[in-house]
């Protein structure tokens, strides 16, 4: 089994996808490194020899692009850092509240989570 940047990557699956399991790579970056390691995007994870995983594994390593663990605390930082400014996005973060601008009057469910009812509230309700 192939395991870069701390991921166990999906052995079925073609190089050029399974990368993309890693936090921080997508579709662009996959390609990228796969040109660098000179690996063709069709091959299996499984059908990987050893030499070549180690060769995509120093590829990603030394191309300076932080994924997995330190994007991921890189992105945490940040957060915190508008939280502590007191900044609106970071009250908005604080809040659990969508923070780019969409309204919250109807939708944004799945930030907020569920719908609680509140008793002895009624829906506006079309007049006839």
């Amino acid at each position: 089994m192939a395991r870069i940047a701390g991921v166990d990557l999906p052995r079925e699956k073609r190089i050029e996808i399974a990368l993309r399991y890693i936090y921080g790579i997508g579709p662009t970056l996959s390609r990228r490194f796969l040109e660098q390691a000179g690996l063709s995007v069709d091959t299996r994870v499984k059908d990987m020899p050893e030499e070549q995983v180690n060769l995509l594994r120093e590829v990603i390593d030394k191309s300076g692009v932080p994924v997995e663990g330190e994007l991921r605390r890189q992105v945490g930082m940040n957060v915190k850092r508008l939280i502590e400014n007191g900044s609106y996005r970071g009250t908005r973060h604080r809040l659990g509240l969508p923070v780019r601008g969409q309204r919250t009057r109807t939708n944004a469910r799945t930030k907020r989570g569920p719908r609680k009812t509140v008793a002895g509230r009624r829906r506006a309700t079309a007049k006839k």
